[in-house]
């Protein structure tokens, strides 16, 4: 193994394995800390469903994710949070950083949660979401970790004790060995996190050449594009062409959106406009009893036998925001992802074999109620969502899944998901 993957969520874990896939590692997915021996494989991605979890919460699974990773024999370790740098007030990126620096022995690190090709871009340490400040966003009312500032030195200081420093985008645009110079000189100054800037995928590049060596890398999923060209041209990698291949499989298709993003907003309008089976989840109805997993999966299941379905609880901010405050923020989260779950897993029993699940939340619960243990990842359906292949439990079939981040992907995305897999609605 050359490289160690601790991911805060599962739909994150996806998105950073699908970049190195696509640069020719081969990589494999483990869901939660390994409890055995780890997978061969040139990469090893951990994904934890930690973004939301207290900070010591987060930080143990952490250590334990970094642990086995070390023990296999990883390189280079690499923490993973999502591209918007959204966790919680009180965490748990500088937690989880400053964690990770201590027990891997190292002063220095980067922070970079940019991913152009999704439209997420760092200039002067302040993040973009398209040509809009972080903070001026949709994701200034997540309903989970709500970001209202765009600033990331001043964010990610807030989180840690260490001190927060910018690698700016005019010694990025000079290329790698001037980026490595500006990140030592950053550390004489006693700066341990630097944030760095980055535009397109030319400046991912530099930093992920100039940051190879490092013990340790944060970052959104943008960096690990960059990171096997420079692991080959160390010698330590030989790039792998058919890393991405899938087997192909035959049974029904099937979507399950817990997401309430903007884009996942406009992915289930889009299915509905154009007239796709839909059966919609209402939190309310589930809280008083009018609604229940068993009914909606019953539904759903009559609906499979003509076309794919979607089961969806994605609702608009205002609508969201009611349930919350009749039901809590916590309950009505738990209520959406526990019927979900019960009603992706027997949509797999049905006999569903490809199956895309919409949100970072939505697919932990899913893949913990399928027990899956490994995904292998497979070809991207859009930047970031890759399809991944892992082993029904109780048919031993091989199933498809697609975990899409909320705000991944765009109005079609569910319809070129099926498709890219074999199966069209």
């Amino acid at each position: 193994m050359i490289l160690g993957v601790i991911a805060d969520d599962f739909t994150g874990a996806t998105d950073v394995a699908s970049m190195l896939v696509r640069a020719g590692m081969r990589t494999v997915q483990v869901l939660g800390v390994p409890q055995g021996a780890l997978p061969e494989a040139d990469a090893i991605v951990v994904a934890l469903k930690s973004r939301t979890t207290a900070p010591e919460a987060a930080v143990r699974e952490s250590l334990g994710a970094l642990a086995a990773l070390r023990a296999a024999g990883a390189r280079q370790i690499y923490f993973k949070y999502c591209s918007t740098f959204d966790s919680t007030p009180r965490g748990n990126i500088g937690p989880v950083t400053d964690a990770l620096m201590q027990a891997l022995g190292t002063d220095l690190t980067i922070a970079c949660p940019a991913f152009p090709e999704n439209g997420r871009t760092v200039f002067r340490g302040h993040l973009f979401v398209g040509d809009a400040l972080l903070s001026e966003s949709g994701m200034r009312q997540h309903p989970l970790t709500p970001m209202t500032d765009a600033n990331l030195v001043r964010v990610l200081q807030a989180q840690t004790a260490q001190r927060v420093g910018l690698l700016r985008h005019d010694t990025v645009a000079q290329g790698a060995a001037a980026a490595r110079a500006r990140l030592q000189a950053l550390q004489a100054e006693g700066v341990r996190i630097a944030v760095a800037d980055a535009v397109d995928n030319g400046d991912l590049l530099t930093l992920a050449e100039a940051c190879a060596e490092l013990p340790l890398v944060t970052a959104g999923s943008g960096v690990a594009l960059g990171l096997p060209p420079a692991y080959a041209r160390r010698g330590w990698l030989r790039p792998d062409a058919q890393a991405a291949a899938l087997p192909a499989v035959r049974g029904a298709s099937a979507v399950v959106s817990g997401s309430c993003s903007e884009a996942t907003n406009a992915q289930v309008a889009r299915w509905l406009h154009n007239g796709g089976a839909a059966v919609q989840v209402d939190p309310l109805a589930l809280h008083e009893g009018r609604q229940t997993a068993a009914g909606l999966l019953l539904k759903a299941e009559q609906m499979l036998q003509q076309q794919p379905v979607l089961v969806y609880a994605t609702a608009a901010p205002e609508r969201v925001g009611a349930v919350q405050q009749a039901l809590g923020v916590q309950a009505a989260g738990e209520l959406v992802e526990q019927a979900l779950a019960r009603i992706a897993a027997g949509l797999v029993q049905a006999g569903v074999r490809r199956l895309v699940v919409a949100g970072g939340e939505t697919s932990g619960a899913v893949v913990q109620a399928l027990d899956v243990q490994q995904l292998r990842i497979g070809p991207s359906i859009c930047p970031g969502v890759p399809w991944t292949a892992a082993r029904d439990a109780a048919s031993g079939d091989t199933l498809l899944l697609a975990l899409k981040s909320g705000n991944f992907g765009g109005p079609d995305f569910f319809r070129e998901a099926l498709a890219l897999a074999g199966h069209a609605p």
